[in-house]
């Protein structure tokens, strides 16, 4: 039975949680009691209610752990996983920090540990769908449009945070950079606003925010996009409030405990995830198209949401694939480069599958 050692019991830690508890041992850091009193009381877990950056707490934890899932919010990810990799154990992250993983690399690699970065659904999903694809075609066009959303749009923004909303208010200061014509273009999050329709969800607007990360550097695919999704005004209401100063160094923490309240998920609220993912380019010369499409609401009989089983489920794949040893070389590992493993994609869509979050593929 593996031993796992989680840090961070927020919303996406408690579907790892979840997850992982019903077939293994699994210890849980973090410094609020009360999301360690949130998590699964039937399951056998053992909590820490600590800082998971406390000096020394970490290296001692680890050395009854078979693998560690950082869950930790975006602001303290990267320490925290250079932490962990000096613990020598294999680790998966969904931290989505904004520093760039890719520089841990070294270091992973001198430690001998495994480390599988920004683990989530996009990125995470979305680029291991690149990264499969790319099995298959010389890739041309890379498109990721994504987004969790509640069902009631009553609100403010019309949103709700599934994670800290200081992460949510990152992803719109932080410059967003996609790919055109081979070159890097770098613009302002929540810029680019345009319409899309979903089947199920209606009209939404999707706008550019940094989504892309690794794959900039991974891939030399000549156009690339990540958009964020959210229902219609929202963007504008964003734009608004940080060129007005709300987002700045001295008044976001005032900005997030007010947001943390309006966004917060409460019992009883649903929210759905939808990502489409499109993929173009060439194959023995001929023109070759994959869209990828994921609808998945609130599981009403956990009560885990949407993004937190998306995102988690995906994680507790990746742990799995480490586990089997089908991810084993030392070193970091950006999803693309799990998807490009022969079978490993397949393995991640069945894991998904089997906890009802489910991928439709559609080839043209």
């Amino acid at each position: 039975m593996p031993r796992i050692l989680v840090l961070g019991a927020g919303l996406v830690g408690r579907a790892i949680v979840y997850d992982l508890s019903a077939a293994g041992e699994v210890t849980v850091v973090d410094r609020s009691p009360g999301a360690l009193a949130s998590l699964p009381a039937q399951r056998p877990i053992r909590t820490v209610t600590a800082d998971v950056l406390e000096g020394g707490l970490l290296a001692g934890l680890a050395e009854s752990a078979d693998l560690i899932v950082s869950a930790v919010p975006g602001h303290i990810g990267c320490r925290t996983l250079e932490t962990a990799i000096r613990t020598r154990r294999p680790i998966v992250d969904i931290s989505f920090f904004p520093e760039d993983a890719l520089a841990l690399d070294g270091l992973a690699r001198e430690h001998g540990v495994t480390a599988v970065v920004d683990c989530g659904v996009a990125p995470g999903m979305s680029h291991m769908l690149a990264g499969a694809a790319a099995r298959e075609m010389t890739i041309e066009r890379y498109e990721c449009l994504v987004g969790g959303l509640p069902k009631a749009r009553t609100s403010f923004g019309e949103y709700k945070a599934p994670f800290s909303p200081r992460d949510v208010i990152e992803e719109y200061t932080r410059p967003a950079r996609y790919v055109s014509g081979g070159q890097v273009v770098t613009v302002p999050a929540l810029s680019d606003v345009e319409p899309v329709a979903f089947a199920r969800v209606g009209r939404l607007e999707a706008f550019n925010t940094d989504g892309l990360r690794t794959l900039i550097q991974t891939t030399a695919i000549p156009e690339m996009r990540e958009k964020t999704l959210r229902y219609p005004g929202h963007a504008d209401l964003m734009r608004r409030l940080r060129d007005e100063g709300a987002f700045a160094p001295g008044r976001i923490d005032a900005t997030c405990a007010r947001l943390f309240d309006e966004w917060a998920l409460r019992p009883g609220d649903e929210e759905f995830t939808v990502m489409r993912v499109t993929i173009q380019g060439r194959r023995d010369g001929r023109p070759r198209s994959i869209v990828w499409d994921l609808y998945d609401e609130t599981d009403r009989a956990t009560g885990l949401s949407s993004m937190a089983r998306t995102t988690g489920f995906t994680a507790t794949a990746a742990v799995r694939l480490i586990l089997d040893g089908r991810v084993a070389r030392p070193g970091i590992w950006p999803p693309e480069r799990v998807g490009g493993e022969p079978g490993c994609l397949d393995a991640v869509l069945d894991h998904l599958r089997a906890r009802g979050v489910r991928y439709q593929r559609q080839d043209a």
